[in-house]
């Protein structure tokens, strides 16, 4: 369990540098020059100070870092770098895939958790990672979100994404399509029922949250003529979610529910499978999406994108996606420190 830490005005957010060979220290840098950024909270980098130095150069931003590897967040005119291998300068090479790249990305991962354990960090922000690249370095991790509720001592874990006030839980993510049917079963989707529906109680300061489910097959299978797993697993997990007192709807067919803007009646969504939700999702917020770990201790947020090898280092990376990360973030701590203020009080 993490340290108790100590009321501050502002959340002390940290943020990893991800691999360093795509956009991720560029969206970086672009974010921490944001007055909306630094008026939410206190941010510092986990990562290579040669690493920003070098963008920070090479692309024109004018931003002071500082290297430290004690307290982080020191509230200033500059911002703090923590090192994870000091006196180390890392071979750059934007657009391309680098053991030592993916290594960087998940020291400074494991940094960051450290530094959220000692009670220096309220949040943890994670930069884009090439799984390709972490593979090359040895992990064989499936992603951040797998290593975050390792590292962070957690039991369980849904991706949530968000955009605005449109946020999508995801009953399966990294999954071939084959293999979706398989994998959703009761007992799953009323898990991940309970941690959307618990995220946006605390998280998101929601008090009674509205809930809708999606279908898997083509017309949420058409009372078994298109596929039996609406009747089969969805609406018995519905029926036990009711029951223990989630507001929750469905099965509905996603093409008309999305069609129709259906997601605007209510407070979440949970889609069956990564592109069912994705997809609608990113054409509504392609340029502000948030991936959220709900059901994680530790509070940890990510640019829905990815490492963007193809413009890396060419200056024309979109920071706002990871504006709203750290700022969501900022939000989701201090939607945590009211519930549990308030729930000390009863």
């Amino acid at each position: 369990m993490a340290s108790k830490r100590p009321l501050r005005r502002k959340p002390v957010i940290a943020i990893t540098m991800g691999d360093f060979n795509g956009t991720g220290p560029e969206i970086i840098l672009k974010s921490l020059r944001s007055p909306s950024v630094h008026s939410v909270c206190t941010p510092f980098v986990v990562g290579s100070i040669d690493v920003f130095d070098h963008y920070a150069r090479k692309l024109g931003v004018k931003l002071t870092l500082r290297e430290s590897a004690g307290l982080p967040a020191v509230p200033g005119t500059h911002v703090t770098v923590v090192p994870i291998e000091p006196f180390r300068s890392p071979r750059i090479n934007p657009g391309r895939l680098s053991q030592e790249s993916g290594r960087y990305s998940v020291l400074a991962i494991e940094e960051a958790v450290r530094l959220w354990r000692a009670g220096f960090a309220d949040a943890v922000v994670t930069a884009p990672v090439s799984k390709e690249a972490m593979h090359l370095a040895g992990f064989k991790v499936p992603g951040q979100t797998e290593m975050l509720l390792a590292l962070s001592g957690g039991t369980r874990v849904a991706m949530m994404l968000v955009a605005g006030t449109f946020r999508v839980g995801l009953a399966t993510v990294h999954y071939p399509l084959k293999d979706v049917s398989r994998r959703l079963t009761e007992n799953v989707l009323l898990e991940k029922l309970a941690i959307v529906d618990s995220a946006l109680r605390t998280d998101f300061a929601i008090p009674s949250p509205r809930i809708a489910v999606l279908g898997l097959n083509p017309h949420a299978g058409e009372h078994g003529i298109l596929g039996k797993e609406e009747q089969r697993v969805i609406i018995p997990a519905l029926k036990r979610a009711r029951s223990r007192r989630m507001r929750v709807e469905g099965p509905f067919p996603a093409d008309a529910f999305f069609g129709m803007q259906l997601f605007r009646q209510y407070d979440a969504v949970l889609a069956m499978y990564h592109d069912q939700g994705l997809i609608p999702l990113k054409m509504q917020g392609f340029h502000i999406g948030v991936n959220v770990s709900a059901g994680l201790p530790i509070v940890r947020t990510s640019p829905d994108h990815g490492t963007a090898f193809d413009i890396a280092g060419a200056g024309s990376a979109d920071p706002s996606s990871m504006i709203e990360a750290i700022k969501l973030a900022s939000s989701i701590v201090l939607h945590r420190r009211a519930a549990g203020a308030k729930n000390a009080h009863r």
